[in-house]
């Protein structure tokens, strides 16, 4: 499946379909280069869910929480920092990922390992001009 987005008006409504075709997938991580928008989908993603707290990327420390409207909590993570695998077991990342919690990740690639099989790779692009595809199998 893929989604275009050609200038940010379109984030949520991009955002809106995601959540609807991905369904009850609840391990999501994000691939795509520096300054793609991963952060800013996520952000978008969140909103959809009725998040009322300040989204923004977890960089130094590698997981926040968000609760939506429906009181349930959403983990987003960022590795983008992770030197070792071992700081992310250290964090207790397989709590997050079992707790049945959405949980959206940026820079996956840096965990490889530790991926569950059942995680939706979501991979961001930008086109030439200057719009961004989403691109996912599910």
């Amino acid at each position: 499946m893929q989604l275009y987005i050609s200038n940010p008006s379109q984030i949520r409504q991009a955002a809106a379909e995601f959540l609807k075709a991905v369904g009850d997938r609840r391990v999501i991580a994000f691939y795509g280069p520096m300054g793609v928008g991963k952060t800013t989908f996520i952000k978008a993603l969140c909103e959809e869910k009725g998040v009322a707290d300040t989204v923004n990327s977890p960089t130094f420390a590698i997981v926040n929480e968000y609760t939506d409207a429906e009181g349930e909590a959403i983990f987003h993570f960022d590795f983008y920092r992770i030197k070792q695998l071992a700081e992310v077991v250290d964090l207790g990342y397989e709590n997050y990922i079992d707790s049945g919690s959405l949980c959206l990740m940026e820079w996956p690639e840096l965990i490889e390992p530790l991926l569950p099989d059942e995680v939706l790779k979501v991979y961001l692009s930008e086109d030439p001009q200057g719009g961004r595809r989403i691109e996912f199998e599910l």
